[in-house]
């Protein structure tokens, strides 16, 4: 017997056989209520189901939808020993830790529907020889536009500002106290790929000086091109900085990144902004550096482990301006990952190769280089 991802050491006829064969498709998805039920471009949602059940359906395969994916009596776990394909999203992840993926023998493929994929153990994924895929670069401008709205809301004071329409009051002095124009001030990214990049290019018209570190830096024209200075380090960068804002996927060498320590070293008063993972902050270190003033705010919209819990402690923090996880799942973002959650399906069940850019792990080996092999899903469950 010969499993579908190896279906390009075949034959072109047993390539066909091996498409042929009927998959389960399981997918977990955030329930979409009443907007899900009107709106058919919310495809992250369970009632539209990425817009993969016609197509699943007509080529033969099982699909399974569900937003409980908790636990190990969740609708997940019930499905999970008989997947071939799992799909999840970052915005409601589906963990695939060792445990789980231990209990998915057939499971040969997992597709992220946005981008990031630290909710699967890479380790783990690798020594079971499956595929990780994501959508490489589907929402990177609706996170870049995430970030700047952020930054703003936190240097401008915006949110309390808007309480206090809320609230009935007006009290001009209460939030001018703590609003600042941006212009002028040093704005540092914590890598520069595809989302850090654009984020970069974004606030360059505000008249900032311009700071990223990197472990593969920009050339010398894009540098130039932005005015920006580069960082060998992550301790350098946050020393000169007021505002950071943390573009890098999570993965062992970001887990907790920002922990007490590097907290410390950045200036008195900075602002952070996290669109990239929760877990690149050390929570209970972040919560202590806000309440004492050494960060003066803390924007974003990720959480460690999703959806964050009622208790979360950044929900009662002072001086923050946190969403729930949407930045990157814009309508526009959606259409463009239910697109490559469907070509990515495509080509694994004709056996041909799929854009390397969208691969994380394949045959074995961690293959995108913003990751390292590792694990990042520990107390997920």
């Amino acid at each position: 017997w010969l499993k579908c991802q190896d279906s390009l050491l075949l034959s072109p006829l047993r390539r066909s056989s091996c498409a042929a064969q009927e998959m389960k498709v399981l997918c977990a998805l955030y329930e979409g209520g009443e907007a899900g039920k009107r709106n058919p471009e919310i495809y992250g949602c369970v009632q539209n189901a990425l817009g993969l059940r016609k197509f699943l359906e007509d080529l033969g395969h099982e699909l399974v939808v569900t937003s409980d994916k908790d636990g190990d009596g969740s609708e997940f776990m019930r499905h999970l020993p008989d997947a071939d394909v799992v799909i999840s999203q970052p915005f409601w992840p589906a963990y695939l830790t060792q445990a789980r993926l231990a209990k998915a023998p057939k499971l040969k493929l997992a597709i992220t529907a946005g981008v990031g994929s630290d909710h699967v153990d890479l380790a783990a994924a690798c020594e079971k020889g499956m595929t990780v895929a994501e959508v490489t670069g589907s929402n990177v401008v609706s996170v870049a536009e995430h970030v700047v709205m952020q930054i703003l809301a936190l240097v401008r004071n915006f949110i309390p500002g808007y309480q206090q329409v809320i609230n009935g009051q007006w009290d001009i002095a209460a939030i001018a106290d703590k609003a600042h124009d941006l212009e002028g001030r040093h704005v540092g990214t914590v890598a520069a790929g595809r989302i850090g990049y654009r984020v970069l290019q974004r606030l360059k018209p505000f008249d900032v000086k311009l700071h990223y570190t990197d472990k593969i830096r920009l050339t010398p024209q894009q540098e130039e091109e932005l005015g920006v200075k580069w960082h060998d380090t992550v301790e350098d960068m946050v020393q000169e900085c007021d505002v950071v804002t943390i573009n890098c996927p999570l993965h062992p060498e970001t887990e907790h990144m920002f922990n007490a320590q590097l907290l410390s070293k950045m200036k008195k008063g900075a602002y952070i902004v996290n669109t990239a993972r929760g877990k690149i902050m050390d929570r209970d270190a972040l919560v202590e550096a806000v309440k004492s003033g050494h960060i003066e705010g803390y924007a974003g919209d990720v959480w460690f482990p999703q959806p964050a819990a009622k208790d979360h402690p950044w929900r009662s923090m002072p001086r923050h301006a946190m969403t729930p996880h949407y930045s990157g799942t814009t309508l526009d973002a959606q259409a463009r990952y239910a697109a490559g959650a469907r070509e990515i399906l495509s080509n694994f069940f004709e056996g041909k190769p799929q854009r390397k850019e969208y691969l994380i792990a394949e045959g074995g080996k961690m293959v995108s280089p913003a990751y390292t092999q590792g694990n990042a899903t520990s107390g997920s469950l």
